[in-house]
């Protein structure tokens, strides 16, 4: 069974995209096909040589340590969305399991033995590569590298190919983890539906990334799987009706009810949901509507981008018109967050500003936006973070933007990105028409883990 499951797993999707996308027509519009197969070109993961040689270092440590061997590849197994393979380029938050000696249940299934097996794992790791951060968490030993970490959780094989990992809250315990059922239960239901399962997979993972969804890897391959087990509709089509396949999944994801947890395919495990998303998908489907109804436009490109960010490819049009802005009068000084850091998005952040104007009393943006209330120049714009669950520590950046004409008459579109200075606020005029832009980023071990924007629509010139 083994065998099979690491045969599945390593089946890459990518490899199936690039044998059977279309190449580029002779023209300037690319069709449906041609962009969705290159978006997903695109998402493929650039540093998976380096995250292997890491996997396999540490299982090299780890071996010697509790076997006396030095195998980069036996006893552990890749789990999470790249062991899926359902993670994109940029993913950050890795796991293995490092399959334990049997001979050594007794040793660790002691009082605080859950407490002993992380701290052995994490001394052991430690020996080998002494300046690297490695800690232990609750369930796992993180090790901590430039552009990702990875958790390592150390596990008993049970008889049915599940497993006991430890976990050290309230005194100790063991759980139960079936990674293997869900490996082989993803893959297989790739294969039956015409190998779209990791796709969409994929395709949602930048939708969330791009509007900073904090949902996890293991909910979203979740309701890509439900999604396709209620519908035959997509089990024999490709690219060619990606444009329809991702419209009928935000459908379907906005019409669900909330709930806390879902049941893992495969294993038939809770995982936990830690972010409601239905009302992102509505906006999500709705701007599907509109770029379908686009399809013959040279903009189209444009309108899946406000999906998915910018892994989408460009039209030939949008090109030539970031050529023209090269040679413009005015300063194309937009930054983007993704050139700077990777983007995983894994928490949740909200921020909201306080518009203030000498004698009136201070209201909301977003309350202003929500009632139609005129943004007038000349106001005093306080914007705050005022929800967010990560973990310290961590950095904010901001970044405001201005577009529309008038910027671009001032020479002043701006967009540069800017560390905090620690109050986590940022402090802005209103100065002149147009619709405007202020993003939020939260930066923690050099991955941007969570974002926010809000539009700062000026009615009129100061």
């Amino acid at each position: 069974m083994s065998t099979i499951l690491v045969r599945f797993s390593w089946l890459n999707p990518i490899e199936f995209v690039s044998r059977n996308a279309i190449q580029y027509s002779s023209g300037n519009k690319m069709t449906i096909s041609e962009m969705f197969s290159n978006f997903l070109s695109n998402l493929s993961i650039k540093n998976s040589e380096t995250i292997s040689l890491r996997y396999g270092e540490i299982t090299s440590v780890l071996n010697k340590t509790f076997r006396d061997t030095e195998s980069k590849e036996s006893n552990t197994l890749r789990v999470g969305s790249f062991g899926r393979n359902t993670g994109i380029n940029g993913i950050s938050d890795l796991d293995m399991l490092y399959i334990m000696p049997k001979t050594k249940w007794d040793e660790y299934n002691t009082n605080n033995g859950q407490q002993k097996i992380l701290q052995e794992v994490k001394d052991a790791i430690k020996s080998r590569y002494p300046t690297t951060d490695i800690k232990v968490d609750r369930l796992v030993v993180t090790v901590t590298y430039k552009d990702f970490h990875i958790e390592v959780q150390p596990v008993f094989e049970q008889d049915d190919g599940s497993f006991k990992y430890p976990d050290t809250k309230n005194g100790g315990s063991w759980k139960i983890t079936k990674p293997k059922e869900e490996m082989l239960e993803i893959s297989e239901m790739d294969a039956r539906k015409n190998f779209n399962l990791k796709p969409l997979a994929k395709m949602t993972r930048a939708w969330k990334n791009k509007h900073g969804i904090g949902i996890g890897g293991l909910v979203i391959d979740t309701l890509c799987y439900n999604f396709l087990s209620q519908t035959n509709e997509y089990d024999s089509k490709s690219f060619h009706y990606y444009d329809e396949f991702a419209r009928d999944f935000f459908k379907y994801l906005s019409e669900l009810p909330n709930q806390e947890r879902y049941n893992a395919p495969g294993s038939n495990q809770h995982v936990k949901v830690k972010k409601n998303f239905q009302k992102q998908a509505k906006n999500a489907y709705n701007l599907c509507l509109k770029a379908i109804d686009s399809e013959n436009n040279e903009n189209v490109n444009e309108k899946w981008k406000k999906i998915f960010g910018r892994a989408f490819p460009e039209s030939e049009k949008s090109i030539s018109e970031n050529l023209y802005k090269s040679e413009s009068k005015w300063r194309n000084t937009e930054e983007f967050i993704e050139d700077k850091f990777p983007v995983d998005i894994r928490f949740n952040l909200e921020i909201d500003c306080d518009v203030q104007q000498d004698g009136f009393r201070v209201k909301s943006l977003r309350e202003m936006i929500e009632e139609r209330l005129p943004l007038l120049a000349n106001k005093q714009l306080t914007f705050k973070i005022i929800k967010h669950n990560i973990p310290e520590p961590f950095t904010i950046y901001w970044k405001v933007l201005n577009q529309g004409s008038e910027a671009e008459r001032r020479d002043n579109i701006r967009g540069e990105i800017v560390q905090d200075t620690g109050s986590f606020t940022k402090y802005e005029p209103t100065k002149f028409k147009g619709d405007h832009i202020v993003e939020c980023y939260a930066v923690k071990s050099g991955i941007v883990v969570a974002k926010d924007r809000i539009d700062v629509p000026i009615s009129n010139n100061g």
